[in-house]
């Protein structure tokens, strides 16, 4: 197998994913700019660098957008009348001195508890995690049952700029941020991650099983890209 060091082409760091089972090099520019190829297991170094230089033109272009988007990502301030979206519907935030809750969704407003205040970062992202956690697993299990998949293990947790992940252990990983999104959209990553369950890569035959389950997983694919500088995202520790 290849070395997995990164690749330095045209002053870009050039992460690698070797895969076994992949014939083909695919290029993305994840949302935080970092680019990763995934490449077979037996490429040479020295052909995936030349057919790299002949990508930068868009490679650069990708970085600056990707970069000019995370400067355009809204702020949210913690006050009266702030918006935050939750399933593709944006709810105005009001503080308040009821409840026994720090959050709390009643008659359209997000409720926040004055006394909350100075944790409603924390308070918000832990909202969205247990929102996430007692909705998300009655959405997957029917997509897991029409791509006859057995049902996985689902966490919500952050992940960075990535909607969700895979584990090898058959357990579906989803960032709390995609419960802002619509839900037809949060079906395309459900339906993403399960079929990533048979397919670790991208192939053919991965979007082929994506593709029975959602027809149109193309169009959800591109409003899910557009969605991407709209959501909520505040700096993240690990976890």
């Amino acid at each position: 197998m290849m070395s997995v060091g990164p690749l330095q082409v045209g002053g870009l760091e050039i992460e690698l994913d070797p895969d076994r089972a992949r014939t083909s090099v695919r290029i993305t520019v994840e949302r935080d700019a970092r680019v990763i190829a995934k490449v077979p297991a037996d490429a040479d170094r020295d052909e995936l660098a030349t057919l790299i230089r002949g990508r930068l033109p868009w490679l650069y272009a990708k970085i600056n957008a990707r970069r000019a988007e995370a400067a355009e990502r809204p702020r949210r301030r913690f006050i009266d009348g702030e918006g935050f979206w939750y399933l593709g519907r944006s709810h105005r935030l009001k503080l308040t001195d009821e409840g026994t809750r720090p959050v709390a969704l009643k008659g359209g407003r997000l409720l926040l508890r004055r006394d909350h205040y100075e944790t409603a970062q924390q308070d918000l992202v832990a909202w969205y995690v247990t929102r996430g956690r007692d909705w998300l697993p009655g959405r997957m299990h029917p997509w897991a049952q029409r791509m006859d998949i057995p049902d996985a293990d689902l966490n919500v947790r952050p992940l960075g700029y990535r909607w969700g992940s895979c584990s090898h252990h058959g357990t579906v990983n989803i960032h709390w941020a995609t419960m802002q999104l619509p839900a037809r959209l949060i079906d395309y990553v459900l339906v993403h991650e399960l079929a990533h369950l048979r397919h670790a890569n991208h192939s053919p035959p991965f979007w082929r099983t994506v593709g029975r389950a959602l027809t149109d997983y193309e169009r959800r694919r591109n409003e899910l890209d557009g969605w991407g500088a709209g959501v909520w995202l505040p700096e993240e520790t690990s976890g």
